[in-house]
C-alpha cells in the first residue's frame, strides 16, 4: 500500500500520536463515507483520516479525532 502524507497530515500524525500502521489499518478497515467533492473518509477507532485515491496511492489530506 502506498501512502503518501500532505505536510499538515505529518504534522496531525505527531501530535496526535498515530502511527502509520494506524492510518493503514483505518484505510483498510475503518467505516468509509465521501465528503465532496472527491474526498474519501474512513473513520477507526478513535480517530479519522481524509484522503484520495491517486492511482494507486493514498495521499492523506488530514488526520482527526472522531467526535
Amino acid at each position: 500500500m502506498i501512502i503518501k502524507l500532505s505536510d499538515h497530515a505529518e504534522e496531525m500524525m505527531i501530535e496526535r500520536g498515530i502511527s502509520m500502521k494506524e492510518i493503514e489499518n483505518a484505510i483498510r478497515m475503518g467505516s468509509k463515507f465521501i465528503q465532496k467533492p472527491n474526498k474519501i473518509v474512513a473513520e477507526y477507532t478513535y480517530f479519522s483520516v481524509v484522503y484520495k485515491k491517486i492511482g494507486d496511492a493514498y495521499y492523506i489530506i488530514t488526520v482527526q479525532p472522531r467526535w
